[in-house]
């Protein structure tokens, strides 16, 4: 193992001795042009697709009282793009997105913290058409004053939906602000939950 560590430094050295003469010489001609080319295909087909800017959403504390805690952070921007022209899209269908929350973990063995104890409010940026709604708020399960929807986010919960996919072709981005309510004896630490976004027709 000691010769091959030597001889990989030695032919260290001599290559950087090689590029230090090369750079004290002239250029020898005129070199050659490469082109490259490509040649881009129309796509026959639209599409419809979700994108989401950003795979992190950081809680900070937040209008916490003697009795609950809670921390608040926005969700990346959720983008859904329909390319696809009238005629492609199948009569009557719609699209919709759905986010759920895993429990939240801790990085030194507390206890999990549910996901019903996560929620949200979402928001659109909307065009004023009226062809794509917002879905409802979510609070937290220890928010009574939410109820009957305090469940939080541990089930399927609509963040926007198209009413009808034909009248919703181009681009509509979705936001949320997330709200995460604990009791106030919560053990310390750092938690981490997965929200997973998933787009369906």
């Amino acid at each position: 193992m000691v010769k091959r560590v030597s001889v990989a430094a030695a032919g260290g050295a001599m290559l950087a001795g090689v590029a230090g003469a090369a750079f004290a010489q002239e250029q020898v001609g005129s070199g050659s042009d490469v082109d490259v080319n490509v040649t881009i295909e129309d796509i026959d087909e639209g599409v419809l697709a979700m994108s989401v800017a950003g795979t992190t959403a950081t809680l900070v504390e937040d209008g916490s009282t003697g009795t609950v805690r809670q921390f608040t952070g926005d969700l990346p921007t959720v983008t859904v793009t329909d390319t696809r022209s009238a005629d492609e899209i199948p009569d009557g269908a719609f699209w919709w997105v759905e986010g759920t929350a895993s429990s939240f973990t801790g990085d030194a063995g507390q206890e999990p913290i549910g996901a019903e104890n996560l929620g949200w409010s979402p928001s659109l940026a909307d065009d004023g058409s009226g062809a794509v709604a917002v879905g409802p708020d979510v609070s937290p399960a220890l928010d009574a004053d939410g109820a009957p929807n305090n469940v939080g986010l541990q089930g399927q919960e609509l963040l926007a939906m198209a009413l009808t996919s034909e009248e919703a072709i181009g681009s509509w981005e979705a936001g949320a602000t997330l709200t995460l309510q604990v009791p106030a004896d919560v053990e310390p630490g750092s938690y981490s939950s997965t929200l997973t976004l998933s787009l369906f027709e």
